[in-house]
């Protein structure tokens, strides 16, 4: 199988890794050719358009930073659908819009194409060691197709449903891991102001009922002060506001997420788009003027767990 990868970004970059690492063919394409350098140096192709690269691959991958990306890579005159055809899959990794996948996806299907969508959850930290978790959406037979690809990028490979299920778990999912992070931020704040110290209310947290994913990793480099995440507060404004049209759709009365989405609203406001997104947590501590600091903590976060084989994940109870 030929994959060609569009998207060379802070996950982007460690998923073509990983396909490049377990031996698929590879050809990429960037905005920024240097971010290609190290793949072509690795071995992978370079495609001057997303036609070229459709078609070149069997297996084309988006992965790029908003639904407006993803539009021009795929409907621009020289873009990826432009470059499809029959016998080819193509595989939407972006965080977007459920919506716009479904759009997308008819207008694949038309020339002869399969759409499926697999955005990917677990920080970029579990992304470069190929042992992130992957939610796919689409045809059963496609998904299939896909496996060996999924499984070489991720290690828990969840099968959803119809084109766009996978969208809608993945903007879910982010809004709870925001809401975990602003709620953290919080607690930890009450604790420090009381006089606990934060490595013990670190590993308090950590082994109570209180514990998520969310404080298992970004409360390491909140504690460090790096707030190094590989994630940005542009990026959670843009999911958080996905979730939030999800809910405006359905009229579904929401409460705590618009109350989250103006925090990272005014984070971003406050200490620019590109700012990491754990630095959230700085709005409580510019206003009690105290910083969550405890020592021993990493500044950024290293998977060391080893690489393992994907595998497809069953929905049910464990």
């Amino acid at each position: 199988m030929k994959i060609g990868f569009i998207g060379l970004g802070n996950a982007g970059s460690k998923l073509a890794g990983s396909l490049l690492r377990n031996g698929f063919g590879l050809v990429v394409r960037d905005l920024d050719p240097d971010a290609a350098g190290p793949f072509i140096e690795a071995g992978a192709g370079w495609a001057g358009t997303g036609r070229d690269l459709a078609r070149r691959s069997d297996l084309v991958i988006t992965c790029l930073p908003s639904p407006a990306a993803v539009r021009s890579v795929m409907e621009d005159e020289d873009g990826v659908l432009s470059g499809l055809g029959p016998g080819k899959v193509w595989l939407e990794m972006s965080t977007t819009d459920e919506a716009e996948v479904r759009r997308l996806g008819e207008q694949v299907a038309m020339v002869g194409a399969r759409p499926l969508d697999g955005p990917v959850s677990g920080g970029c930290h579990r992304a470069a060691t190929g042992n992130i978790s992957i939610f796919v959406g689409g045809e059963r037979e496609d998904f299939e197709r896909a496996l060996p690809a999924l499984t070489a990028m991720g290690r828990r490979i969840l099968h959803v449903g119809p084109l766009g299920a996978a969208s809608v778990l993945k903007v879910v999912t982010n809004y709870l891991a925001s809401v975990h992070l602003v709620a953290l931020g919080e607690a930890m704040m009450v604790a420090r102001r009381v006089g606990m110290d934060l490595g013990t209310t670190y590993e308090a947290i950590r082994i109570s009922s209180g514990n998520s994913f969310v404080h298992e990793t970004e409360s390491q480099v909140i504690l460090n002060g790096s707030y190094n995440i590989n994630f940005t507060m542009d990026l959670v404004v843009k999911d958080m506001s996905l979730f939030q049209q999800l809910a405006d759709r359905q009229d579904t009365p929401l409460e705590l997420s618009p109350l989250v989405l103006d925090i990272f609203r005014r984070g971003e406001k406050l200490y620019g788009s590109r700012a990491w997104s754990s630095g959230i947590v700085r709005v409580l501590e510019d206003a009690c003027g105290v910083d969550l600091r405890a020592p021993g903590f990493p500044p950024e976060l290293v998977d060391d767990e080893p690489e393992e084989e994907g595998y497809e994940v069953v929905p049910g109870p464990t």
